[in-house]
């Protein structure tokens, strides 16, 4: 399996932080994200990494060049400006092995859990992709049926969207930021540039291709995005 680190947000939101800092290597428990995230999809299975950059570029590839994260380690650099989850993703295509699962984490989540029953989930279901979903408060949902994504939801709009005709019961669900896709996901792109992978999923799911969920365990996901919380998750792996 190939791993994918999108690491190349400018984590605006950490305020002055984010500004000096690239998340992936704000450290929690005495790790830096990117390395706990590289060692999660190693653990998981990974033997090659492949990590987007852009902001504070030239110190995470300091980083990637000192220290060993138990796989071979590509670098997609994301010069002129980041390209966003789906976009990131694309602009690396050079870097994957076309004959395996990719698992693709936002380096500001961390997962608490063992990732072998998510990817085993999406080896049995036959989907192009498996996204890591919750069943928590959000300002903005994914809808999931018997069959799989079918729509979106946004609470701060008031905005509902169906790519398909709902079958079955419908479930709100917020993206967990992990997915695995087959690689034949490259092929089916037709977005350039600058692009939200959700984008993407959706458009699939409505001309008819397998987007599966799988749910993170309760109390295991964690995230970074603001002071607030990551001070709440350092709290909880160092205090």
């Amino acid at each position: 399996m190939d791993g994918m680190i999108l690491a190349a947000g400018r984590g605006t939101r950490l305020g002055e932080l984010g500004a000096t800092t690239p998340k992936a290597l704000i450290e929690v428990g005495g790790m830096t994200m990117l390395e706990r995230t590289a060692r999660k999809l190693v653990q998981a299975g990974a033997t090659r990494l492949v990590v987007n950059v852009h902001h504070h570029a030239e110190a995470i590839e300091a980083f990637l060049a000192t220290h060993d994260l138990g796989a071979e380690v590509r670098v997609s650099r994301e010069v002129a400006e980041p390209l966003e989850t789906g976009g990131g993703m694309f602009h690396a295509r050079e870097h994957f092995r076309m004959d395996r699962p990719i698992l693709a984490h936002n380096v500001d989540v961390i997962c608490d859990t063992d990732l072998g029953p998510f990817i085993a989930a999406h080896a049995a279901s036959g989907a192009l992709a498996t996204l890591a979903m919750q069943p928590r408060e959000s300002q903005r949902y994914l809808l999931f049926d018997d069959d799989g994504l079918c729509g979106r939801d946004s609470r701060r709009t008031g905005q509902v969207t169906h790519v398909r005709a709902p079958l079955g019961q419908v479930r709100a669900l917020a993206f967990a930021g992990l997915h695995v896709c087959a690689p034949d996901w490259f092929d089916l792109v037709t977005e350039r540039c600058v692009f939200p992978i959700v984008d993407v999923w959706l458009r699939l799911a409505g001309e008819g291709h397998a987007i599966q969920p799988w749910i993170v365990p309760d109390g295991a996901w964690l995230e970074i995005g603001n002071p607030d919380r990551l001070a709440s998750v350092r709290a909880r792996f160092e205090g």
